[in-house]
């Protein structure tokens, strides 16, 4: 926070705590559970590295965690109320047409066979299958910053259709199984509806072929997919005409072929590997756009790691004529959820929930991206030029069913910013606690 006296961080920081707050508020029948509602954000973002009932009661000034557990389990109230409130507050500060919404999973390792979704299923947290529940999110990746925008837990069939285990951790009726891929595109719906301002969509292998791309042709926006390297394509009406699996064809192209790119800044500087990219086919927009103009290009997109040569591959949608360094820049910041997951666990708790139910999942997780959505608007503002409060960006709410986007052209982005969110900034580094064992909530 360079740009901000550190007297002047801490009322950005104070300023944005107090504001999630106000915002929250109406979802609270009882002053009483908003008030624990907010000392739940308090102990989110407070110094305790493990965010416990106990902990939270603790910083809290509780003489035991039951009021910490009421906001996840008996208190009345709706999570997803929460998400579209922590939304709307990350978006007005950074709201950006050419951002990037990114889709993926991260795991919930547990023990025992009670906790809503829990089975033995593969997750990328632990590199393996594990008992474990799988969280499907999307994160806001705009040009400044980065924010977990919608969350939801992805039931196993085996639960979906046991009325015992559903009616234990109190599964609503009109949830039933779907895949991670129909979750991906419920999300997407809901921003669309929300009016959520984005060109592309980025995210891995296990959403990128079928649904997720008709989809995403039919609202008007750009993507950049992760495929595996037995994606057939085949090319039409372009030259060089292409066929083969995407393993296949990365295997035949000559090395004038690659470019050597930077995905963006990471850690040790510029992310580069090697990249080609083909064009598959040039079609009209108002096939998926009804009166829409222009052409848009179906593509594949290989990188290639330099040390080892791995490759991967994406199918790619986008206005002709984008460059290739508009589509390495918008893979690119599919970093920003990873980062995200890392930060919300680490630092504000997101994998100690400690609730079994369904509504206790999804309060807890709401309440986490409410509290990354402070971190994420509080370094923005920081960030912001000495004198200068940075725009509030007004966002007109789509009225239509559908939530199908007119816009028909998905401009390049900009290269990751330096104001990403931050690991250890959270307002609890200005105290600290006791602590106590944990105490396992069964809400």
């Amino acid at each position: 926070m360079a740009s901000a006296s550190f007297e002047a961080a801490l009322e950005l920081w104070a300023s944005s705590l107090r504001e999630a707050k106000a915002r929250m508020r109406p979802l609270f029948r009882q002053e009483r559970m908003a008030r624990s509602a907010g000392l739940f954000l308090d102990g989110l973002l407070g110094p305790e590295r493990r965010k416990t009932g106990w902990m939270r009661a603790e910083a809290a000034g509780d003489p035991g965690p039951w009021r910490q557990q009421a906001i996840l389990g008996r208190g009345r109230w709706e999570a997803d109320g929460l998400r579209d409130v922590g939304r709307d507050y990350a978006l007005e500060a950074l709201a950006d047409p050419d951002a990037v919404l990114v889709l993926d999973e991260t795991g919930f390792l547990k023990q025992g066979k009670s906790s809503c979704g829990v089975a033995r299923q593969y997750t990328g947290s632990a590199g393996k299958i594990t008992n474990c529940q799988i969280g499907v999110f999307a994160a806001y990746v705009p040009r400044h910053g980065h924010a977990l925008m919608d969350r939801a837990l992805y039931l196993p069939k085996a639960w979906a259709d046991d009325p015992a285990r559903r009616a234990a951790a109190r599964v609503p009726g009109d949830v039933g199984f779907a895949t991670k891929p129909r979750i991906a595109i419920r999300m997407i719906g809901r921003a669309l509806a929300a009016g959520v301002p984005f060109s592309w969509v980025a995210a891995d292998t296990v959403y990128g072929v079928g649904e997720v791309e008709m989809a995403l042709r039919r609202a008007g926006k750009g993507y950049v997919l992760g495929v595996t390297g037995a994606h057939h394509v085949h090319s039409w009406g372009v030259l060089p005409l292409v066929a083969g699996t995407a393993e296949e064809v990365a295997a035949e192209l000559p090395p004038t072929a690659w470019r050597r790119l930077s995905a963006g800044e990471g850690t040790k500087g510029p992310r580069l590997h090697d990249w080609a990219c083909l064009e598959l086919a040039h079609l009209e927009a108002d096939e998926y756009v009804a009166g829409t103009g222009g052409l848009w290009t179906r593509g594949l997109l290989i990188r290639r790691h330099l040390a080892d040569g791995e490759l991967a591959y994406f199918s790619t949608w986008c206005p002709e004529g984008t460059s290739i360094g508009a589509l390495v820049a918008v893979e690119g910041r599919r970093w920003a959820i990873e980062d995200a997951f890392e930060t919300a666990k680490t630092e504000l708790g997101l994998d100690h929930n400690e609730t079994r139910s369904w509504h206790g999942w999804h309060r807890h997780v709401s309440l986490v991206m409410l509290a990354f959505a402070v971190l994420a608007v509080a370094r923005h503002r920081a960030n912001a030029p000495d004198g200068q409060t940075p725009p509030r960006m007004s966002r007109r709410r789509a009225r239509s069913s559908d939530g199908r986007s007119r816009k028909s052209a998905a401009s390049p982005p900009a290269s990751r910013s330096a104001a990403s969110t931050p690991r250890s900034s959270s307002l609890g580094r200005l105290g600290a606690a006791p602590t106590r064992p944990a105490h396992d909530a069964r809400t």
